[in-house]
């Protein structure tokens, strides 16, 4: 007979959890939808822009290779091989930085909501 109250609550207390997270699963979709507009529009600008900046690198690195064996009296192979240290030294620094700031939470409303709620159902 004792195990019929334990039942009862525990049915409650899994029916409130399962309500709270359908509401936090609710306001994320909420989140991602009214996001979606603007993160499709920032990445045609992106890729454009990405595209303009590859063929001004073309032309860039092309200019400074003639410029190093011209000047500098390098060979071609040596003028090139400069250049690729250079862009293997900036694309670790770039991707170091860059992946530190990709971390982090994606949907913050969404995390933030059930940091609360857990904290709330666990009595913190």
């Amino acid at each position: 007979m004792d195990s019929q109250p334990r039942r009862g609550a525990t049915g409650k207390l899994a029916s409130l959890v399962v309500s709270v997270m359908d509401l936090h699963v609710r306001i994320a979709l909420q989140e991602v939808d009214s996001e979606k507009r603007r993160l499709i529009v920032g990445g045609l600008l992106m890729g454009t822009a990405l595209v303009l900046l590859t063929g001004a690198l073309l032309i860039g690195h092309a200019a400074l290779v003639i410029w190093m064996v011209e000047a500098l009296d390098l060979t071609w192979l040596g003028a090139l091989l400069v250049v690729a240290v250079i862009d293997v030294v900036l694309a670790g620094i770039l991707l170091r930085i860059g992946g530190q700031l990709l971390k982090g939470p994606y949907l913050p409303k969404t995390t933030a909501g059930i940091t609360s709620t857990t904290r709330t159902l666990l009595g913190r």
